[in-house]
């Protein structure tokens, strides 16, 4: 019989470089994540465009999570391959990364994010033209959010491996929260 480990070491099942790229370029939509003045986190979901190792996302400058965001930089967030088109090619799992978020409101970062924010939402270029003049308002700002690090989910392996299929090759090494952590907390527990 398979030991609490064995289900709850989740960390071997990380994507891969490729698969996390084809995650964030194909999904559709991602939680953005800030803490507020008091210590609460929140988060809302947005529509996000992933470019050159980073997230960009706009909102509203009068937005709390604007003030929040000039007040703490540190943001999360969080992608999951269940909001990407069915034959994208996005994997299945999740991607969260947490990270420092800038906020863009020079007209030159607005020109190149608008119209290619727009062409990922909208196929057809005419909707995508009539986006980008909703997108440019005097009280819109761009956010730029840079990965430091990642928390990373490949359910495809999970699945695999819950039936005995995955290859120990194809198995990331755990991490600390399954190496140190957990015997801890089983330990706490009393579970051997």
């Amino acid at each position: 019989m398979p030991g609490v480990e064995d289900h709850e070491t989740v960390s071997i099942y990380p994507l891969d470089d490729q698969q996390l790229e084809s995650l964030l370029t194909n999904a559709a939509e991602c939680t953005f994540n800030w803490g507020t003045r008091d210590g609460w986190p929140m988060g809302v979901i947005m529509s996000f465009l992933w470019k050159d190792g980073r997230f960009w996302v706009t909102a509203g400058a009068h937005r709390h999570r604007i003030s929040a965001v000039r007040r703490d930089p540190r943001v999360s967030v969080i992608v999951s391959g269940a909001s990407a088109a069915p034959g994208s090619g996005a994997p299945s799992g999740a991607a969260t990364a947490k990270g420092r978020c800038v906020i863009h409101e020079d007209r030159e970062t607005k020109d190149w994010f608008y119209p290619e924010f727009a062409a990922k939402l909208s196929p057809d270029p005419a909707a995508a033209a009539a986006f980008v003049k909703t997108l440019d308002s005097p009280l819109r700002v761009v956010l730029e959010v840079i990965p430091e690090k990642w928390i990373l989910f490949d359910g495809a392996k999970f699945g695999a491996d819950a039936m005995g299929a995955l290859p120990d090759d194809q198995k990331g090494p755990p991490l600390s929260a399954d190496t140190e952590r957990m015997p801890r907390e089983l330990a706490r527990r009393g579970i051997s």
